[in-house]
């Protein structure tokens, strides 16, 4: 079966590259021919397992839909071009494809299916290239945010958020996790508003900064139910004491251990306050110092002011005269 797949695959190409021949009275190729051609080999390919042959025909597919002004389609035959890299296992052009598609769907004013392709990319390379994942996600989210849809665009703000804590880049997934909780706002949805502050919280500890983690937690912390509350209460106070125990117990919180698996992560491997110790100060002993000055006169000994028997005998005679 696969063998003949093939061969039937070879025969669409004949007749594609023939469609896009000129002659006298064919002055321009006939795109429409080669790009439905090009397609029906590409599959032919993936049937017969000739991954490489079928990833190239959908990308002259893609090419020709371009050359007929047929920018969705185009983008459509990228993506499938997306789908075979993925089933050979060979994801180092993903992103560059997935990009382009993007782009071509923008110009066709197809905002979702823009976002849709970046999104679907992204999930393929995530494991193995969170860096580009991470920059088609940024995208995606700002795709839809022209769009005005605040749910869609929070869903991938948090998908950037999640990997940038991965990446243990606290600072800007601070930035993306205040984002989200923007989009949100948007669309009143305070339970997720709730958990992303502890998200927040989470994350400026991590930064080792806790007065951003305060103050995180009481801009967002009348979004948090009453156990969430509790706890972060808990977590707070316990760096603020320097308490690594009761730092511990709050971060073993069952509700901290059901978050997305990066924040719980997160959780897991932050590090605990440790109480200040404060020791005598050391002394200030120079190594090699010269012995301490000493006067000469200090061995000497001290003058006696006892007179002699003389002395008291003419002081007697003197009262006598007197």
């Amino acid at each position: 079966m696969e063998a003949r797949k093939i061969e039937e695959g070879l025969e669409c190409i004949k007749v594609a590259e023939k469609s896009m021949k000129t002659t006298l009275l064919k002055w321009r190729p006939d795109y429409d021919v080669a790009a439905d051609e090009y397609t029906k080999a590409a599959t032919c390919f993936r049937l017969g397992k000739h991954y490489e042959q079928s990833k190239d025909c959908h990308l002259k597919a893609a090419d020709c839909h371009r050359q007929n002004r047929s920018l969705f389609h185009a983008a459509r035959s990228l993506e499938q071009a997306i789908l075979i890299c993925k089933e050979m296992g060979d994801i180092h052009s993903v992103a560059e494809l997935a990009d382009k598609a993007c782009t071509w769907y923008q110009q066709q004013g197809s905002a979702d299916a823009a976002a849709g392709v970046l999104d679907k990319a992204a999930k393929i390379i995530e494991q193995q290239q969170p860096s580009e994942a991470l920059q088609l996600y940024r995208r995606a989210a700002d795709v839809v945010s022209i769009e005005d849809n605040a749910r869609q665009g929070a869903e991938y703000v948090s998908k950037t958020a999640r990997i940038l804590v991965k990446l243990k880049m606290y600072d800007e997934a601070a930035d993306a996790i205040r984002r989200e909780i923007g989009l949100h706002q948007q669309s009143e949805n305070i339970p997720a508003i709730g958990r992303l502050a502890v998200a927040l919280v989470l994350v400026q500890l991590a930064r080792g900064d806790t007065v951003a983690a305060e103050k995180a937690f009481k801009e967002w912390g009348n979004c948090c139910d009453a156990p969430e509350v509790q706890t972060l209460e808990m977590l707070l106070q316990a760096y603020d004491e320097e308490d690594p125990e009761s730092a511990k117990k709050a971060l073993n919180s069952s509700f901290i251990k059901h978050m997305d698996v990066e924040y719980a992560r997160l959780a897991r491997d932050l590090s605990l306050p440790e109480p200040t110790v404060v020791g005598p100060p050391p002394a200030s002993v120079r190594p090699n110092a010269a012995p301490s000055y000493v006067s000469p006169r200090a061995s000497q000994e001290p003058l006696t002011n006892d007179k002699g028997p003389s002395q008291n005998q003419e002081g007697d005679d003197e009262f006598s005269l007197c």
